[in-house]
């Protein structure tokens, strides 16, 4: 089920965003980008619509996907 970021308080937010840009794994490239910057990037993708927060009610898990990640997975219309 996708959550629309507004749903979620502020806090939670920006919680669930800077444990995604922190994980293994989410190396940036070459130049070193700081963790503000990481969670702005996220936030704009959030906002435009090229990343979702998908809760699985299975798992009872939340992600962060990309719009990308969404079609691959079947979760778009």
């Amino acid at each position: 089920m996708r959550v629309p970021p507004q749903a979620i308080p502020a806090e939670t937010l920006q919680n669930l965003i800077e444990e995604f840009v922190t994980r293994d794994g989410t190396d940036y490239g070459e130049r070193e980008i700081s963790l503000s910057e990481r969670v702005t990037q996220v936030e704009r993708l959030l906002a435009q619509g090229e990343m979702a927060i998908w809760f699985d009610e299975a798992t009872e898990t939340v992600s962060l996907l990309t719009r990308r990640q969404m079609q691959e997975a079947g979760l778009l219309d």
